[in-house]
């Protein structure tokens, strides 16, 4: 009982620790698919704070500084490089593009935007697509993952039954 109970205790502090947390972060956002997955919805966010910000009527830089807290470390400091080359007089769509900030259709509309003059509701609708994207990759996991807990569900239960019966198996042949 005390092991078990420094066991949880250790576990507990360990997943407290701020270091444990970064290298936990950093091991998520490395993962393959969930990786490519949470910067899609850290874009999106931005996007959308940006947009909407844009269509307040403050300045794209100011813009940039202020939904910056919103992102990870690793984008932030891309966001940082973008806003440097924004500042140095390229467009919004390609300083998003060298800094790796966009998707493929996030700067196609992002270029629109920057045509028309509309970026605010360019970046709305950005948002609104990735988070659609977002909302099907969930469906999709939510679809794969549910038969799978049923089968663990399943056999979990099936082993707990098994591991009651066994023990009756012996007492029916001492009674014979």
């Amino acid at each position: 009982l005390a092991a078990t109970v420094g066991i949880a205790v250790g576990v507990e502090s360990l997943v407290r620790s701020m270091a444990w947390q970064a290298w936990f972060g950093r091991q998520i956002w490395r993962a393959p698919l969930l990786g490519e997955r949470l910067r899609v919805f850290q874009l999106a966010r931005f996007y959308r704070s940006l947009g909407m910000l844009l269509r307040g009527g403050i300045p794209v830089i100011q813009g940039l500084k202020m939904v910056r807290a919103m992102l990870s470390p690793t984008l932030q400091r891309r966001l940082e490089q973008a806003i440097d080359q924004v500042r140095c007089g390229n467009g919004l769509a390609a300083s998003m593009e060298a800094a790796q900030m966009a998707t493929p259709v996030a700067l196609r509309m992002l270029r629109v935007g920057e045509q028309t003059g509309n970026m605010g509701e360019m970046m709305e609708r950005i948002a609104v697509f990735h988070d659609d994207e977002t909302a099907r990759f969930a469906d999709w996991l939510t679809k794969l993952f549910g038969p799978v807990l049923m089968l663990f569900v399943g056999a979990t239960i099936g082993g707990i039954v098994v591991l009651m019966y066994l023990p009756i198996f012996p007492l029916a042949e001492n009674i014979r």
